[in-house]
């Protein structure tokens, strides 16, 4: 039996289980990679909203990752939620000497608008994570704070996707739910290189989106381990978040989680 490519998540820990690293993992073994995990910080959270985190400091951090990265090969990675200055510059002190491909997902804000980072750790995010990204993957109003845009059309996207490459990021994609809503497809922008490609599917109306941006980069990351290009990892990791939106469980009292399970299932 050939032994399965390793996937390795930094991020918060959402303790309902849509977000976050248990939702990396999940999402890691649905493309049949193996997940390990660091958490950055602890947040109290359910469906309905954020009500506080426990950041983690860079030594546990370090601590963590050290013995995972002793022990495993790991075939890619990704970074979610990275709360502080410290967590950040620890990180990438960690990931710089690896030239493993890393996906930068810079959550600054929760799907219910709790801020889960502040500027000066913003700022260390840009400077620190970005160079060393295989791929970062912001939303419309992460893409607007990190590039000071505001994003009203495509025009809009690009520009912030040029400034995002000025500020160190090789590639990037900007994911255009909250700029298409509502209308019939939901379209991704990704900047590869000197290439824009637009990725478009159903869109989808419901609230039964939590975690779909940690889902996303994390597929992502596993289709990066399994050998994929680029461009080939970002569509399948499309396709298998907009399945997995469309058979949401419906849990919960606010956003449903997605349904992580949907390649064991079928449609």
């Amino acid at each position: 039996m050939n032994q399965p490519r390793v996937c390795l998540t930094v991020a918060g820990l959402d303790p309902s289980g849509g977000a976050g690293i248990v939702a990396d993992l999940n999402t890691f073994s649905a493309f049949g990679c193996f997940g390990a995990a660091a958490i950055s910080s602890i947040t109290f959270q359910n469906t309905t909203g954020v009500f506080g985190a426990e950041h983690q400091t860079g030594e546990t951090v370090r601590r963590q990752v050290e013995p995972i990265f002793a022990d495993y090969t790991v075939a890619a990675a990704k970074t979610g939620m990275l709360p502080t200055r410290d967590v950040i510059e620890t990180t990438a002190s960690l990931f710089g000497p690896t030239g493993i491909p890393l996906v930068v997902d810079p959550v600054v804000r929760s799907t219910s608008g709790f801020d889960l980072i502040d500027n000066p750790a913003l700022l260390s995010l840009i400077e620190q994570m970005f160079p060393l990204a295989t791929l970062i993957t912001p939303n419309i109003p992460e893409a607007e704070r990190i590039s000071g845009i505001a994003i009203e059309n495509e025009q809009d996207i690009r520009d912030a996707a040029g400034i995002m490459r000025k500020q160190g990021a090789r590639n990037v994609l900007i994911k255009g739910g909250h700029f298409d809503a509502p209308q019939s497809m939901a379209r991704d922008f990704l900047f590869a290189g000197d290439t824009l490609h637009i990725l478009e599917a159903e869109y989808i109306n419901t609230t039964a989106t939590h975690g779909t941006g940690c889902t996303l980069a994390a597929a992502i990351t596993a289709n990066l381990a399994l050998g994929n290009d680029l461009a080939g990892s970002v569509r399948a990791a499309k396709e298998f978040v907009t399945k997995a939106i469309r058979t949401s469980p419906g849990l919960g009292k606010g956003h449903s989680p997605i349904n992580h399970l949907v390649h064991r299932q079928g449609e």
